[in-house]
């Protein structure tokens, strides 16, 4: 039972953690620590599409799974099965990866241009 909780905790923090890939220059443009955090997760993502790795997250969210004996706990849960979709979203890595160049361009475009 406690695998799948941390399971379910993993995707959550998975999930917050691309909405703030996708919208943390907004803050980063007013707080240099969180302009240096995200450009520094916005890096790590570029990183692991360009050489075809999975996140850590979805490494330590599938051994957690896998420890968790579906038998003994309900198995399902609303919010996290749509959670898990939105993360673990089927597309190919090539649209992945531009997605991923379009995310960095535009985020570059923010924290660079003239104020």
């Amino acid at each position: 039972m406690i695998y799948k909780i941390f399971a379910d905790f993993v995707v959550l923090i998975h999930f917050f953690w691309i909405v703030f890939l996708v919208f943390g220059g907004f803050p980063g443009l007013k707080n240099r620590p969180v302009r240096i955090f995200h450009i520094s997760g916005l890096a790590f993502g570029f990183v692991i599409q360009i050489f075809d790795w999975y996140c850590p997250l979805t490494h330590l969210e599938t051994w957690l799974r896998a420890k968790h004996d579906p038998s003994l706990a309900y198995t399902g849960s609303f919010i996290i099965y749509y959670m898990e979709k939105m993360v673990y979203i089927e597309l190919s890595r090539n649209l992945i990866l531009i997605l991923t160049v379009i995310l960095c361009g535009l985020n570059a475009w923010l924290y660079l241009r003239k104020k």
